[in-house]
């Protein structure tokens, strides 16, 4: 049977860093670059733990700027 897992893009220019996808993620998948900043000065959003997204979408809902984009991939 195929596993489907998540996977998050983030458009990291355009990420200002309000971190309201890590709140609203369920699996703790997503968290702020801290040693890193866009061209706008901001920490941006990035998968710090991949193996756990289930693709649920709920970070891409509740971000301000429209900067992620989830996919569900299948696994064999």
């Amino acid at each position: 049977m195929a596993k489907i897992k998540g996977a998050v893009t983030v458009n990291v220019e355009r990420c200002k860093g309000c971190n309201l996808c890590a709140v609203a993620c369920p699996q703790d998948v997503l968290a702020l670059q801290q040693k890193e900043v866009n061209n706008r000065g901001y920490h941006f959003a990035y998968m710090a733990q991949p193996e756990k997204c289930i693709g649920c979408q709920s970070c891409a809902l509740v971000c301000p700027d429209a900067c992620i984009e989830v996919y569900r991939v299948v696994e064999k």
